[in-house]
């Protein structure tokens, strides 16, 4: 029988990442066997009964998979003005699933899709930069002093810099065909830093985010990831908070 700490075995479940499972904790909402604990760091059994919030709370199989995002649906469970969303092309058995992060409607490429709520709060929290790689396109010639400027950061939003690594891999008197690798999750971060130059992105598309890629995906195709590459993300991660 193994033991695994508790903000551990609430992320388990899926109810939320680690750091809000010790808020959790601390807040005297978690009670093992009947018994209120507020230590951090507490060990429970696969057998122990867990109720956080008056919710009973039971480990999850966790699941990931890789989805290859189409333009014209939004990132989203469910949506108000009825657009639509990834969940009407996403298989049924999926739907239970969260992404990791947002594509907008017009945007595709890599959707990492898990219900393993510590990893999404590891890959999409501000504090940890994770490498998102994307190829863009946009309609009109991108200058050097405008690239060095994104590098440098500039400021899309009040108070809010952005910053973009970027590499032009075509370019003509009409059009600039770039790879763009982005450390940070601002909301239509690339569009914006683009738009703040006079330039409209006419294709974006996410190829990479952490060591997992697009490679061998259809448009609207998703696949599972496979264990070792689950392995890896994750040694990753560690590495990346290591050096943090």
């Amino acid at each position: 029988m193994s033991a695994s700490r508790l903000n551990k075995f609430i992320a388990s479940s899926g109810l939320c990442s680690r750091r809000k499972a010790d808020e959790l904790i601390e807040s005297g909402v978690v009670f093992v066997n009947g018994k209120k604990v507020t230590e951090l760091g507490f060990l429970v059994q696969d057998k122990d009964k867990v109720v956080v919030n008056q919710q009973l709370i039971r480990p999850v199989k966790h699941e990931y998979y890789r989805f290859y995002k189409p333009a014209g649906y939004i990132t989203t469970a469910d949506d108000e003005k009825g657009r639509k969303t990834i969940y009407d092309i996403l298989p049924e058995n999926l739907n239970h699933l969260k992404p990791v992060g947002r594509l907008d409607k017009d945007s595709t490429g890599l959707l990492i899709l898990t219900n393993d709520g510590d990893l999404i709060n590891q890959l999409t929290h501000p504090s940890i930069k994770i490498p998102k790689v994307y190829l863009v396109s946009v309609d009109s010639v991108v200058h050097p002093h405008e690239l060095e400027q994104m590098a440098a950061g500039i400021e899309i939003e009040p108070g809010k810099k952005a910053y973009a690594d970027i590499t032009v891999l075509e370019a003509d008197k009409k059009h600039t065909y770039m790879q763009i690798t982005l450390y940070q999750g601002m909301n239509r971060q690339i569009r914006k830093m683009f738009e703040y130059f006079g330039h409209e992105v006419t294709t974006l598309k996410r190829i990479q985010h952490g060591v997992i890629t697009l490679e061998g995906l259809k448009r609207g195709e998703v696949k599972a990831i496979k264990p070792k590459q689950v392995k890896e993300l994750k040694n990753f991660l560690s590495k990346v908070n290591a050096n943090d």
